[in-house]
């Protein structure tokens, strides 16, 4: 079990970091903007936080985002 985990470690700790950067930047664009396509910010709080892992920040800045 420790081996198997030592050996995907190198993968997967640059995979967090990336995904705890999208997610930030996906909170500080959702606090920071009052527009959105569709929803409000609670609603797109809540989509990013409990999708987390990729699938939550994706979805915002391809459904939610507002073009400018």
């Amino acid at each position: 079990m420790m081996n198997t985990i030592a050996e995907i470690l190198p993968f997967l700790i640059p995979l967090m970091i990336v995904e705890f950067a999208l997610l930030g930047y996906t909170l500080w664009h959702i606090l920071t903007h009052n527009h959105y396509k569709r929803g409000n910010r609670t609603l797109w709080i809540i989509v990013a936080m409990v999708g987390m892992n990729f699938i939550g920040p994706i979805l915002y800045f391809i459904l939610g985002k507002e073009d400018v």
